[in-house]
């Protein structure tokens, strides 16, 4: 059985790191398929940038698990001229996950939930083929950057 700290004992939990790794299997087992490994990708490339003074040497594992991408349709202004209702936009992606501190034997040191939300317009021109893409690598861009100011170092 692993020992979990409290969301409120997080905050006093995270420093260095010895490594950094990004677990999209909740998402998987949700149907993210192609899309959960380019999130992948693209938020373990966001975490080492954004924590590269803090990872290297000994200690626990920064590990965020991913639970949900939510990229939502977006496809104009969201006003469609009928009192505010119906039309398209308007909406926002999500990124919902927890950063695990992880010790070497497996057990969970601290945990810091996270819920990452950009506007669906984030990709660029909707009817552009690599919005989705894009949308994708600003949200995961935007929990590390999030993340980073959320753990403090001691």
């Amino acid at each position: 059985m692993l020992a979990q700290a409290s969301v409120t004992e997080a905050a006093s939990g995270f420093g260095r790191f010895a490594s950094v790794w990004v677990d999209v299997r909740p998402f998987l087992a949700e149907g993210g398929g192609a899309q959960a490994e380019a999130l992948r990708a693209d938020l373990t490339a966001a975490l080492r940038q954004s924590f590269a003074g803090r990872i290297g040497g000994r200690g626990p594992s920064l590990v965020v698990v991913v639970r949900s991408l939510s990229l939502n349709p977006y496809a104009g202004s969201g006003n469609s001229g009928r009192g505010g209702r119906g039309g398209g936009g308007g909406s926002n992606d999500y990124l919902d996950g927890e950063a695990l501190l992880v010790g070497a034997n497996g057990q969970i040191l601290a945990r810091h939930p996270q819920l990452a939300v950009l506007p669906s317009s984030s990709g660029g021109a909707w009817y552009d083929p690599a919005s989705e893409r894009r949308r994708v690598t600003a949200i995961a861009e935007q929990y590390a950057q999030w993340l980073v100011r959320s753990l403090p170092v001691e």
